[in-house]
């Protein structure tokens, strides 16, 4: 019986830490866009610093759930079906804003969008490859 409950932990650290990376790297991002909102926005090209503020303390928000949600002892298949939904909502919705006129983007800000995007499709894969593990 130990064997199993070993056997299913180890299966879940994949997961685990694909969703703790995904935190931090979240939670992170937001701190900084939360402190540096103005300068942000003026490297992206977007004339309303607000907007970057309002994003980077929901990006603390959602780091903290997922970093919270990680640490648990048992991991929970429905929140990290939703994780990677929305990871792939945030790769969809950056390339709508990369291949679009709907945002003025700097040359610097469109290759910001591109490389997050990037990133986030890194963590959804990841995460998609943990839960089929579980």
């Amino acid at each position: 019986m130990a064997i199993g409950v070993t056997s299913q932990q180890h299966q879940s650290t994949f997961l685990r830490r694909a969703l703790q990376l995904d935190g931090a790297f979240s939670g992170l991002s937001g701190i900084g866009l939360a402190i540096a909102a103005g300068p942000a926005s003026a490297f992206l090209g977007l004339d309303q610093p607000g907007i970057m503020l309002v994003l980077g303390l929901i990006l603390i928000l959602y780091g903290g759930t997922l970093l919270y949600s990680a640490a648990q002892d048992r991991l929970d298949r429905r929140f990290a079906a939703t994780v990677i939904a929305l990871n792939i909502a945030w790769v969809v919705g950056s390339g709508l804003i990369l291949f679009t006129p709907w945002l003025p983007l700097t040359v610097g800000g469109w290759w910001a969008v591109a490389l997050v995007a990037d990133a986030v499709a890194v963590f959804a894969a990841l995460q998609y490859y943990g839960l089929r593990r579980l």
